[in-house]
């Protein structure tokens, strides 16, 4: 791992929980739910959830498919199970596959109607168990665009965007997550043997790197290539962070009037509170 990426866990957590916890509770509620996948991202999340509001106000999800790999539902279990929580689980095998097979959906398609078909499970519970849904995407997923629009991307909050996929891993160990999410291949398990680095070209702990470099160090193209990295490999995932920025933002609104959304009309998330 790159030495720059390396964090405190013991000044980091406090300010993530506490991250939590004020959100939640300014936002006006006093749960808060995570789909639980058996990765290291949905783990961390969990458990900054439970250390911040306490066991009993976590809502835990997995939301299994019928093509899941096996140890991603036992994983999820596993982490639940050190959490304290009794997790829910909500097949959505029914859910998808009645469209998938009207539409006949290649497996990227199907793939993005899993993602959607998950948060949407989370978002109808949130309303039945009112609880502020807590997203798990990371700070490289966030740049690369790996993600989907109104799916995985889709939270209330989030406490781990802004950090590397490096970082979570010592952040999960440090919680002392289970040993197999902690070693097993990142996955958004949404066919079989799919694999986030194998999908993106690279590998996070190289990808971490760069990153880094352009965007918090705001280096240049040429000079990030100059510390010993591929310069194709830096320019394109430099073009994948440009190409994603709409994914990063609120839809945009075309502007008529004086005091448009998003434009004119801009006050904090809880004004007026």
């Amino acid at each position: 791992m790159d030495e720059r990426l390396r964090l405190d866990p013991d000044l980091v957590l406090p300010i993530l929980e506490a991250f939590v916890r004020h959100e939640v509770e300014r936002a006006g509620f006093q749960r808060a739910i995570v789909g639980l996948s058996g990765g290291i991202d949905s783990a961390v999340s969990a458990a900054l959830v439970v250390r911040a509001l306490g066991a009993g106000q976590a809502l835990l999800v997995g939301m299994p498919h019928r093509i899941s790999s096996a140890e991603s539902v036992s994983d999820g279990r596993l982490v639940a199970e050190l959490l304290g929580v009794e997790p829910l689980e909500v097949p959505i095998t029914g859910m998808t596959e009645g469209y998938a097979a009207w539409a006949g959906l290649d497996r990227t398609r199907a793939g993005n109607l899993m993602a959607r078909m998950r948060m949407a499970v989370l978002y109808d519970l949130s309303v039945e168990y009112r609880a502020l849904v807590v997203g798990t995407s990371n700070k490289t997923e966030l740049l690369l665009g790996y993600g989907t629009l109104h799916g995985d991307l889709a939270s209330a909050i989030n406490p781990v965007g802004d950090l590397y996929k490096s970082q979570l891993r010592q952040l999960a160990a440090a919680l002392g997550l289970p040993e197999p999410v902690l070693k097993k291949a990142p996955s958004a398990d949404l066919w079989q043997g799919q694999t986030d680095e194998a999908d993106l070209g690279v590998d996070y702990t190289t990808a971490d790197a760069i990153l880094f470099r352009l965007v918090d160090e705001r280096k240049t193209i040429a000079q990030t290539a100059a510390e010993g990295f591929d310069e194709e490999l830096v320019r394109r995932l430099w073009e994948r962070v440009r190409a994603n920025e709409y994914k990063r933002h609120l839809p945009v609104i075309c502007k008529l009037s004086d005091r448009t959304i998003g434009i004119d009309w801009l006050y904090p998330r809880d004004w007026g509170t």
